[in-house]
């Protein structure tokens, strides 16, 4: 790790032909050739960057591409692999716990007496023969000191099942071999790469050595589930993700079939190695040649390079922006061990209070750097060099942010870390007809919100940050992405989309962004964990429904429809909600068929619910396919005619007709005020009569009189 920032940089005269997206920042354009360079002289298809100074993300971009085939340029929001990057979640979410008192760092793991991992339904049955495994501590793990040297060659050769050797001791190696020793199904679970360490046994006492250890991070999961009673990855997005707004981070999968939505393709160096289906097949290392999601603690999450700076600034110990741990407790997680002074607890630190951390895999090489002057950045690469000259490798990549920061010429006020930090959610369909529906969603927190609908498809592309887009309620008219189009683009939680197809299936995204003075007016998307939903359209019935009309008499409901010409009608159906969104059938009627004549239906809802009412029909055709009117709605005054009472300033009085009238005297019989009442909610406007009591007599349509007290209070 570089202990300050070079003085001189010489920009190599190479030829740059990575593609470069993301938010142009004029002072970092000599940082843009520098990565470009890099990714040149290594080879390296695909870079994502996200650098931050004083708290506020001030540089992100992405470079080359993303894919095998070197087609799709690479976007700051696609996912990649971090490898042992995920060391330092694993760690804050053990600092997180310790906080909350559920463990110690000397807490014992595998004690039968005391150990955390006592009552484990796999680990308490495993053939453990070494006993001073009892002793391994929560710090022992963190700062892997556990006992165990993954640098020995404990494998036979060749290797069973495998039919050639492989050298070292790290179980996510030689998958197959472990699922061989320990009796277990293929893939190998993380269970039984723990249990193939703990029964093979220790290399070194506890606490008295330091070699890097996989395994050893991978029991701290173990440890995490067993206190919390939650999925490991679950924990870590409900306690220390979410909170912070973090939504695209998750555990990866081990096929280019199975990745993630945004996630990257990784390129290998070429190695195969037997399947970890156990299938006899050879696979690409990076694709099927070990079991990425057993590495969930030590090795396994995926993330954009901006989510994973969010973190590292949310646990950097600067007051630029709120921590989400305490000082102290960020100061235990970097002290460095009493075996490696250049390791505390998931992090790689020095006396210049600079934190690292590089992570490795075959299609992975990653970094991230909280540096100990204000600046901290992530670099996450889609291919990892591992030729003779790989130790230079690692030296440029770990000399690249500070050359970036050293050539830049100037540094914006901006922070592209402050997008939104709650989706919006609840997305509901109203009013579906065959041709057009109404969207309904809850707010999150962003300044605006795009909605895209796409027909048949799900959104696949999606908006980029600094960008702009149009919408319109027409479908096909905003802005494109692929098969789908932005239909809305404000401040509101509802749109009524129209120009949809008869009988297609139409999906809905909301996507909620920030574009303000802290932003830079950029504006800011949050893409991870979208609210989606679709919905498919009705078929179009031949009907020509003039009017339809409800009403309200004597606390009852009328509803009223005229049909201008029938053909091959069946039924209708009539149904009725209360909150506008959930409907139920309470009456169906015979249609009459075929008529070129006008043709009126009635129908009386003698029991409405009190408050509103939603009425809508449903026509189905003889060959059962079927449409809705649109809705009306009623509202029916409850128990209480009068609210509040006493009252002051206004007091609101339920009509339940147009008809009605209101009449209010004093106790000497003098008239205070009259109106006229509309059918549902009256706002009486009292402020200019003096206190006390007041009666209130309602005259309906048939001269029939309501009397009511209220008094008026000061």
């Amino acid at each position: 790790m570089k202990i300050f920032l070079l003085c001189f940089i010489i920009l190599l005269n190479i030829i740059i032909t990575h593609a470069q997206t993301g938010v142009s920042v004029a002072g970092f354009s000599q940082s843009d050739n520098l990565v470009s360079n890099f990714l040149n002289t290594w080879n390296i298809p695909g870079a994502t960057m996200a650098l931050s100074k004083n708290g506020k993300l001030i540089y992100l971009r992405a470079f080359g591409y993303s894919d095998v085939n070197k087609t799709v340029p690479t976007q700051p929001n696609n996912l990649f692999r971090i490898a042992s990057l995920s060391k330092q979640i694993t760690s804050v979410a053990i600092m997180k716990l310790l906080e909350e008192g559920k463990l110690s760092l000397t807490s014992k793991v595998f004690d039968p007496v005391s150990g955390i991992l006592r009552n484990h339904p796999v680990f308490s049955h495993a053939n453990i023969t070494d006993t001073r495994i009892y002793d391994i501590t929560i710090q022992n793990l963190l700062e892997h000191e556990g006992g165990w040297n993954r640098d020995y060659n404990c494998n036979p050769d060749p290797t069973t099942p495998y039919p050639y050797f492989l050298s070292g001791c790290d179980p996510i190696s030689y998958p197959l071999r472990v699922t061989l020793l320990t009796g277990t199904s293929n893939p190998v679970s993380k269970e039984a790469l723990i249990t193939y360490e703990l029964e093979r046994g220790l290399d070194f006492a506890p606490g008295t050595g330091y070699n890097y250890s996989n395994i050893g991070f991978l029991m701290l999961g173990e440890v995490i589930e067993t206190l919390t009673g939650k999925n490991y990855e679950n924990y870590v997005k409900d306690s220390i993700l979410s909170p912070l707004g973090i939504y695209d981070m998750h555990i990866a999968k081990n096929l280019k079939s199975d990745k993630q939505e945004r996630e990257g393709e990784y390129v290998g160096n070429g190695y195969t190695s037997l399947s970890i289906y156990g299938n006899n097949t050879y696979v690409p290392w990076e694709y099927g040649g070990f079991n990425v999601t057993a590495m969930d603690s030590h090795g396994g999450w995926i993330t954009t390079a901006k989510d994973l700076l969010k973190l590292q600034v949310a646990v950097d110990g600067f007051s630029t922006k709120p921590d989400i741990l305490q000082p102290a407790t960020i100061a235990i997680m970097t002290t460095p061990s009493a075996n490696n002074s250049n390791y505390a607890k998931g992090w790689m630190v020095n006396q210049y209070n600079n934190w690292w951390h590089t992570g490795s895999l075959d299609g992975t090489a990653s970094e991230q750097v909280r540096a100990g002057n204000g600046y901290s950045w992530v670099i996450i690469l889609n291919k990892r060099d591992i030729s003779d000259n790989q130790n230079q490798f690692w030296t440029d990549l770990d000399n690249l942010g500070w050359n970036c920061i050293d050539a830049a010429t100037s540094f914006p006020d901006f922070d592209l870390m402050a997008d939104p930090t709650k989706n919006a959610s609840n997305i509901t369909f109203t009013n579906v007809s065959s041709n057009a529906l109404t969207i309904n969603w809850e707010k999150g927190n962003g300044d605006k919100r795009l909605v895209v609908v796409g027909e048949d498809f799900a959104l696949t592309e999606f908006p980029l940050d600094g960008n702009d887009y149009n919408a319109d309620s027409v479908w096909g008219y905003g802005s494109a992405f692929g098969n789908n189009f932005i239909v809305y683009n404000d401040t509101g939680n509802s749109v009524t989309v129209t120009g949809l197809s008869t009988s297609k299936k139409y999906y809905a995204r909301i996507i909620e962004y920030n574009k303000n003075m802290v932003t830079g007016n950029y504006a800011l998307y949050l893409l991870g964990n979208n609210p989606q939903a679709s919905q498919t359209m009705l078929s179009t019935v031949p009907i020509a429904l003039v009017s339809f009309a409800a009403s309200v008499s004597n606390n009852a409901v009328s509803l009223k429809w005229l049909t201008a010409e029938e053909s091959n009608t069946d039924y209708f159906t009539v149904e009725k909600s209360t909150d506008g969104m959930h409907f139920s059938a309470i009456a169906t009627l015979s249609a009459k068929g075929n008529s070129a004549t006008q043709t009126n239906y009635f129908y009386n809802d003698a029991k409405p619910a009190k408050g509103k009412n939603y009425y809508r029909l449903r026509i189905t055709d003889k060959d059962a396919t079927s449409t809705y009117s649109d809705t009306r709605i009623v509202e029916i005054s409850p128990n209480i005619v009068i609210s509040p009472n006493p009252a002051k300033g206004t007091v609101n009085v339920y009509g339940t007709s147009d008809k009605q009238q209101l009449q209010m005297f004093n106790t000497s019989g003098e008239a205070a005020l009259s109106a006229d009442l509309k059918a549902g909610v009256n706002s009486i406007d009292v402020s200019n009569l003096s206190p006390g009591l007041y009666i209130l007599k309602l005259t309906g349509t048939k001269n029939s009189v309501k009397t009511y007290k209220l008094i008026i209070k000061k």
